[in-house]
Parts: structure tokens; sequence; C-alpha cells
């Protein structure tokens, strides 16, 4: 499963073998179309001299990266159809990548150049032109299924917003922010799933931004060293927080009382967003079970320490995950 920023899907095994995907319009979407029609117009460079072969090649670097990101994943990676498995390592791929050139670099300067060259490298891919390994893997899963860009150029908006926005007004400000950082990648997945209508988006948006908002309060205090808060400057003046309380170690009350408040919004997410489970296909809908109970078992977790998540970071053990797993398997979460 991948975690991008506290939006997570799961996957392992070996890559599909399957060659150059066609081309085949769903109509399902308008985005879909428009899609369609811009990448019918480069099909034919695709296709041309060594491609196969370097696809083969793009596909093994995306799955290695993605396979020794193990930090990432769950064993939920058996519910995922093995012909889907590729796909999601090129999915992940890019995210990965993406989101370490926003936080491992040197400085904001040098993520917002390695962003810059990253749009690039998405452009020429969309444009029928993929230059990288990670992007020639990326274009074929792209149009095998009819992927749109915007999702894509969401996330890599919202990791150059990352370098010179680092605190946050409201809640409402926030959760415009998770509409980039954390829902395209139920969008993708959505469209791996075959299940991207207007009404899955929006159920899976909750379960996504729910997901976003755990990973901000599970990691406050990893965050602030990075001299970002996520947590919104009204609600910290509601609840009486100073900044200076983000130093302090165990966690201050009036800090606890604000979390306890926002683990409460994101549990109502998850639940508001469960439903997609009963809509898309049966190993999609195990998955969408897997992602809304780990980010429960995660509120669960942050509930544990008493809300501490600045003395220690809550976690969801492997056991737990594999819990999960197996009860996702049994048809029982």
């Amino acid at each position: 499963m991948f975690q991008y920023s506290g939006a997570v899907l799961t996957y392992s095994g070996e890559p599909s073998n399957s060659g150059s995907p066609g081309l085949e319009s769903k109509g399902k979407d308008p985005l879909t179309a428009q899609h369609n029609r811009v990448m019918a117009s480069s099909s034919n460079h695709l296709e041309s001299g060594d491609y196969a072969h370097k696809l083969s090649l793009a596909r093994e670097s995306t799955r290695k990266l993605a396979t020794s990101h193990y930090e990432n994943f769950l064993v939920a990676s058996i519910l995922l159809p093995k012909k889907l498995r590729q796909p999601f390592y090129d999915v992940y791929a890019f995210c990965r990548t993406a989101d370490d050139l926003a936080d491992e670099s040197s400085s904001s300067e040098e993520a917002l150049r390695g962003l810059a060259r990253f749009q690039y490298q998405l452009d020429a891919a969309f444009a029928g032109y993929p230059e990288e390994p990670l992007f020639i893997a990326l274009a074929a899963t792209v149009r095998q299924f009819q992927i749109p860009k915007q999702p894509f150029e969401d996330l890599l908006d919202a990791f150059r917003q990352d370098q010179h926005q680092n605190r946050y007004e409201s809640i409402e400000e926030l959760l415009e922010y998770c509409k980039r950082s954390a829902n395209p990648v139920g969008h993708i997945v959505l469209h791996l799933g075959d299940s991207c209508t207007a009404e899955n988006r929006i159920l899976s948006d909750h379960i996504c931004t729910g997901l976003q908002l755990v990973n901000f309060w599970q990691d406050v205090a990893r965050d602030f060293a990075m001299g970002r808060i996520y947590i919104p400057q009204k609600l910290m003046h509601q609840f009486g927080v100073e900044e200076d309380m983000l130093r302090q170690i165990p966690t201050v009350e009036p800090l606890r009382r604000l979390l306890a408040h926002e683990c409460e919004r994101a549990e109502e997410m998850f639940r508001t967003g469960l439903p997609l489970a009963k809509r898309v296909k049966p190993w999609l809908a195990n998955d969408v079970k897997l992602f809304a109970h780990g980010g429960l078992q995660t509120l669960r977790a942050i509930r544990k320490i008493d809300f501490d998540v600045l003395g220690s970071r809550p976690t969801v053990g492997k056991l737990q995950q594999f819990s999960l797993v197996l009860r996702a398997i049994a048809g029982r979460l």
C-alpha cells in the first residue's frame, strides 16, 4: 500500500508482463475524453522503435523503487489483482519521488528547482514524449487507464506550496490544501479501479482528506521541526495554543484538547467516506476499507497516548496492520 502524505495505497509483487497498453475510450468523464484526445495524438511516437524495451526497463525501475520503500507497504498487497500491481508501482514512483523532492531537498529553492524539472517531465509524458524511465512507465499506465493530467498537476502544486507556505489561517484553508495534497491520489486510484465517477470522487475525498489530517496530527512534532505548522491559526487561538507550546514535552493540555477535537473531525470523514466500498469492485472495496480503518486505527493510537504527540509519535504496529488485512480478507471490516 502506498503512502503519500497520509494518503495510502498498498501493493507488492512482481510486475505485469503485459506489453504496451492499448488506448480504449471509456467515455465516462469529460476529463477522460480530453485526456484521450491528447494521448491519442502522440500514440504513434510511443509505439516506435525500441519503446517496448525501454518500457520494460522503466517498469523494472518503478517496481524496484516502490518495493524498496517497505515502510510504506502493508501486506494488503495480496488484495490487488496481479495485473494492477505494475500500474500501482508506476503511480507510487511518481508520488514518492515528488514527495522526496519536496521534503528531502537541501533548501526550498532546490526543492522548487527539482519540482520544476519533474513538472517538465510530466508535461513531456502527457504530450507523448516521456524521457526518464519513471515517466515512460507512468505514461503507459496513464494511457491504459485513461488517467487525466489534473491529479498529477494538483499533487505537484501542493508540493510547491509547501515550499513557501508553512502556516494555515483556518481549517477551510487547510482543507483546500488537502484537495491538492491528498485527494488526487484517491482520484488516480479510482481510475485504476475503473470507478472514477463524480459521486465516488466525493466519497474518496472524505477518506483521503481524513488520512491527510490524521497524518498532520500524528506528525505535529516532525512538521514543526521542518518549520511547518498545519494546525490552523484560528484553532490555535480558539484553544489557547501558542506556537511556543509546540516545543514543550509532554504535550500541553490546550494542544491535547485541540487534537482531540480535530481527531473527531477526521473520524467523521472516514465514516462519511466508507460507503465508497459498496460502490467499487471487490478488490478495491477491500483496500478502501483498509484505507479508512487504517486511519481509524491511527486515531486510536493518538488517543491511546492521550494526544501526547510531542512526547512520542503514535503509530499502528505491524501486527495491527496484519490483523486489518486478515479481517479485510475475511470480509469482517
